[in-house]
């Protein structure tokens, strides 16, 4: 009822575009929905890219797939956006359920979903890991536990990640990170966006340091070459 109310005195918009839903329990219009950039097979399994990918560019990394539902475009970016940057929590279920609904299910078999830590300056900006609560989304949707074992270090300020190369984000990630007790055995690491690929890695090297035998990647969106 209070939900009711609540929506007569400020209509729900679209977490996309901002504009009126068609109904008040959407939280994407019928068009944003529409233009969302599903990834259909054919994708690389190692780095969730659209195949062909060659160069792989996770040929190297030390997770050993990754997948994501959507490209890092459109409303689908517009939802990390809103989430990310806006504190629109209710992003993260719609999130969620779209990476449960697809996700393959030898990727998700046995594991245990470890969020990718956002800098604490960031979280403390925020209010919020974008990661850690999207990570809660899939895991009431899959029943799979969440361990909260991997740590980000870092002081006030927090390097920009839009715009790093690859080697950038790998080497801040790396000297970063750490792994609070002994690693789950199957991970699946778990994030808004994976672009270079660098940050998941540096994670699966510091979660294999610590114990884990087999790292999965799932990011909600992928970014695409070009």
């Amino acid at each position: 009822m209070l939900a009711r109310l609540v929506a007569l005195a400020v209509p729900p918009v679209c977490l996309a575009c901002r504009a009126e839903p068609t109904a008040a329990d959407e939280l994407l219009c019928a068009p944003c929905r529409r233009a969302l950039p599903w990834l259909t097979d054919p994708c690389c399994p190692r780095c969730a890219l659209p195949a062909p990918c060659a160069p792989c560019p996770a040929r190297r990394a030390a997770f050993v797939a990754a997948w994501s539902p959507v490209a890092y475009a459109g409303p689908a970016r517009d939802l990390v956006v809103a989430l990310k940057a806006r504190g629109a929590l209710p992003a993260a279920g719609l999130m969620g359920a779209q990476l449960a609904a697809g996700a393959p299910e030898e990727l998700l078999a046995g594991a245990t979903l470890v969020p990718v830590p956002a800098h604490p300056a960031r979280r403390r900006a925020r209010g919020h890991d974008q990661a850690q609560i999207l990570a809660l989304a899939l895991a009431a949707r899959t029943g799979l536990p969440v361990a909260r074992c991997l740590r980000r270090r870092g002081g006030a300020a927090a390097p920009r990640q839009v715009g790093a190369g690859r080697d950038a984000r790998l080497e801040a990630g790396r000297h970063a990170l750490s792994v609070r007790g002994r690693a789950p055995p199957v991970v699946a690491l778990v994030d808004d966006v994976h672009t270079t690929g660098a940050t998941l890695d540096a994670c699966a090297r510091v979660l294999r340091g610590a114990g884990a035998i087999r790292v999965v990647a799932l990011a909600y969106a992928r970014t695409l070459r070009g």
